[in-house]
């Protein structure tokens, strides 16, 4: 038995709770300190010291061993300029001489001296090394001519990045040069990382264009001989018959067939499917990967089956086919069988009203990335150059999909964007469109029950602080205190204490964000 004391709860059933008691995995009592001082006399005492508790966060869309790669190689999220980036690039050939070089993060959407480096100009910094370097969104990337040629890309235009079959084949390529000790310390580093963020579980969203079966059958293992953050997976690869659903959901054991299975790519990289052209790159509508009849025989298939099938999907053009799909779905089979399922979209990112009402009904998850809003919204973010102000402004529409009773469940798309899930909280209820936004207790609840009950979880009990629950939970220190301040000045909270509604941390853009101190999954200390 485990007591926590003196802390400050956030539990539906016991918004005045201070003092939390665990027993074998599971919340066992909640209550005040004093009763539970009496009531378990012999319990080992963690003391909180005024610390917020709260459910332990589910990130929904996650890329594990990428992420892994970025926090141990090379990562270029920094790079503030075209000139910038080529030396960020410089510095870590020259700190790592020798092998492959596999490198994240770049976005020029914001530089002031132009679009991304040539391959030519890659080349003069890192020689005849095979180097990859994923653009932010992960839909095209540089490439060195030493590695084009070994992936037969060298004949795709040397002066703009790879993206569509070439990427995949130039990636699939660099991702064979890596050592198996690469990637799992890719893989430790990430889990780690996430475990110190407050998060208890994520959703992989794996497949044969994004790390490859081995790669995924080599996390899974991993997390299952190690104790630590729950890997939910699922894998995108399209099926166009039940039995053979079936058989790929043994074959990998994944929780759907679902993720990143791409009906098109992403606005950054000019692949997002849209029906009218980019605004900044007249004819362009972008790339469809999954066509109607493919995409409605990979929903009939799944639902047949009774498996969750799922989509990566972004632009208008790719959820109109989705949802035309999806009409085909429910008209055959009902929408209890569909809604049973569980099917998932993920990102979402271009959805009318109309639409957004269609899914309501049919019971489908949205797993979005309110960060992409933070990062990329606004009047003058990438999606207005992208689009234009008036259809950016549409865009992540969080406020519209849960109106239309569309279950929202949040992640990051690590390393896409930031693990820390209170960024993904504040991006939610900041959206940088007005009317857009949800409540920052509707946010917080997309970020850690919703991640469970898109899982397939469905006990109504997970991804809270009740008793009966898993034992599932972080600690946060919330607000930094000044030398000789008292604590409430700087400890803010959502709402009055007299709500009796359990209260959150005020997020406001110049708030510091709650620091994880201990990460608790199912009675078992993951950090902290």
């Amino acid at each position: 038995m485990t007591l926590l004391l003196g802390g400050r709860i956030h539990s539906p059933s016991h918004p005045d709770a201070t003092a939390m008691a665990v027993r074998d995995g599971v919340i066992a009592w909640l209550g005040s300190d004093a009763v539970g001082r009496e009531r378990f006399p012999g319990a080992e005492v963690f003391d909180l010291d005024g610390h917020f508790v709260a459910p332990g966060f589910v990130d929904s869309h996650v890329h594990v061993t990428e992420t892994g790669l970025t926090r141990i190689g090379l990562d270029l999220r920094p790079a503030t300029s075209r000139r910038h980036c080529l030396t960020l690039i410089a510095d870590y050939v020259a700190a790592h001489p020798d092998g492959p070089v596999w490198g994240h993060g770049w976005d020029e959407s914001g530089w002031p001296d132009g679009p991304a480096p040539t391959t030519a100009e890659l080349d003069a910094v890192v020689g005849e090394r095979p180097v990859y370097l994923s653009r932010i969104d992960v839909h095209s990337a540089l490439a060195s001519t030493a590695l084009r040629r070994q992936a037969d890309a060298a004949e795709t235009d040397p002066a703009r990045p790879l993206a569509g079959d070439p990427h995949h084949r130039v990636r699939a390529v660099a991702r064979g040069l890596l050592t198996a000790g690469q990637r799992a310390a890719a893989r430790t580093s990430a889990l780690d990382a996430a475990a110190a963020a407050g998060i208890v579980a994520v959703h992989e969203c794996a497949g044969p264009d994004i790390g490859g079966l081995d790669d995924w059958l080599e996390l899974r293992e991993l997390a299952r001989q190690r104790p630590g953050v729950e890997v939910v997976g699922y894998w995108g690869q399209p099926v166009t018959a039940a039995a053979e659903a079936t058989d790929l959901m043994a074959r990998t054991g994944a929780r759907g067939l679902a993720g990143d299975l791409f009906v098109d790519g992403a606005l950054g990289s000019h692949t997002a499917w849209l029906h009218e052209p980019y605004a900044d790159a007249p004819g362009c509508t972008g790339e469809c990967h999954l066509d109607g009849d493919a995409v409605r025989a990979h929903l009939w298939a799944c639902t047949e089956a009774g498996v969750t099938a799922g989509f990566h999907v972004i632009g208008d053009a790719a959820v109109s086919t989705v949802v035309a799909a999806l009409e085909q779905v429910v008209e055959h089979f009902g929408i209890a069988a569909v809604a049973r399922c569980g099917h998932r979209l993920e990102h979402l990112e271009m959805v009318s009203p109309e639409q957004a009402t269609r899914l309501g009904s049919f019971g489908v998850i949205a797993s979005m990335q309110p960060s992409f809003d933070a990062l990329w919204g606004g009047p003058d973010g990438m999606y207005a150059e992208r689009l234009g102000v008036e259809r950016a402004a549409g865009l992540n529409p969080l406020a519209l999909l849960a109106s239309e009773g569309v279950p929202l469940a949040f992640g990051s798309d690590t390393p896409v964007t930031s693990l820390d899930p209170w960024l993904t909280v504040r991006a939610a209820a900041r959206h940088r469109t007005p009317g857009s936004a949800i409540s920052m207790r509707a946010a917080f609840a997309a970020s850690t029950r919703a991640g469970w009950r898109a899982a397939g979880v469905d006990d109504g009990i997970s991804g809270t602080l009740v008793p009966g629950a898993p034992a599932s939970y972080a600690v946060w220190e919330v607000g930094r205190l000044a030398v000789g301040a008292p604590r409430d000045a700087v400890q803010r909270w959502s709402t009055d204490p007299r709500s009796r509604v359990p209260a959150l941390p005020v997020l406001e853009p110049g708030d510091a964000l709650p620091r994880c101190v201990r990460t608790v999954h199912r009675g078992a200390v993951l950090y902290g």
